[in-house]
């Protein structure tokens, strides 16, 4: 016999158990305070606290190579998302600290030319590039590792090394991606340079060149399809070298990128690899993820695969 305290209703639906709450990550955002997107980093910060994140470590840098010491602190009080504000300088320096560890990260992108974020599909809208952080796929980003730093784009020596590092702090404030379309036509009367390539340990290229380029991703400012064939994931580099000197050389060669067939110029040569080296004759500027460094005679590159996570949009490739 049934109780009637035991009877209910057939309408009467049993209440469902709670729904566990899943658990949010550590969250720490690495801001570049120069940088901007959308509301700024107060519309950030209230777009991540309405994420239920607790106790959110938050670091604002004056400058990029400031970055990889707030990074280094997080990681050490145990952060697990990092939410990475600012351009693709700044970028570079987190995943250069981050390689190789079980964090994740998520870009937010506020610089000038934010060609990882392009690449990977994610916009400059800040409510939706937060959302991607938090529940975006998630996948492995390879990474290149050029004489001992780690880039995610693509690095290179000689022509648009000397371009980046004529684009200065002030012009690109004041042209914003445009800078580097005007310095670019600066020096495209550039000098070649005889120089030796070596492919994964095999020689492969011994010449003149104005510029080696080695990308992660295949697309630059512009939209510009440097390396069609250009995978984050796929274990390998894709690397160029140009032989063209002179404006109509360059004009021609620019030409073909542009219409994304860059290897049909006759002053352009690609391969891919997993290890570049590269000894010049006279000294030259090299640069990663736009990043000029000091000017060297030797580079070495190599691929790092898997060495970073990544949230990405599920519509990316």
């Amino acid at each position: 016999m049934v109780k009637s305290a035991d009877r209910r209703p057939a309408d009467d639906p049993v209440a469902a158990p709670a729904t566990p709450r899943t658990p949010v990550p550590r969250v720490a955002v690495i801001a570049h305070r120069k940088k901007t997107v959308g509301g700024g980093l107060d519309e950030l910060r209230k777009l991540i606290t309405g994420y239920d994140v607790d106790d959110l470590l938050w670091y604002e840098v004056p400058k990029s190579k400031k970055a990889p010491k707030k990074v280094r602190q997080a990681l050490k009080d145990g952060a697990e998302l990092f939410f990475l504000w600012g351009g693709d300088g700044t970028v570079q320096r987190c995943v250069d600290a981050l390689a190789g560890s079980d964090a994740t990260v998520a870009i937010i992108p506020a610089g000038t030319a934010n060609l990882l974020a392009r690449n990977l599909g994610i916009p400059e809208d800040l409510p939706e590039a937060v959302r991607i952080g938090f529940e975006g796929r998630r996948a492995k980003l390879d990474l290149g590792k050029i004489n001992g730093e780690h880039f995610a784009v693509m690095a290179g020596v000689g022509f648009d090394a000397e371009m980046i590092a004529d684009a200065d702090r002030g012009l690109k404030d004041r042209l914003g991606r445009f800078a580097y379309i005007w310095t670019g036509l600066r020096h495209v009367g550039g000098a070649v340079t005889p120089m030796k390539i070596k492919i994964d340990d095999n020689d492969w290229f011994e010449g003149d060149a104005s510029c080696v380029l080695v990308g992660n991703v295949g697309t630059v400012t512009g939209g510009v399809d440097v390396f069609e064939d250009a995978r984050y994931d796929d274990g390998w580099l894709e690397v160029g070298v140009s032989t063209a000197e002179g404006p109509i050389q360059w004009a021609r060669t620019l030409g073909r990128m542009s219409a994304g067939n860059a290897e049909k110029s006759p002053f352009v040569r690609i391969t891919r690899a997993r290890k570049i080296s590269v000894k010049l004759r006279t000294p030259m500027a090299y640069e990663l993820d736009g990043g000029a460094r000091d000017r060297v005679k030797r580079i070495t590159v190599k691929v790092a695969p898997q060495a970073i996570t990544v949230c990405l949009p599920d519509t990316t490739a």
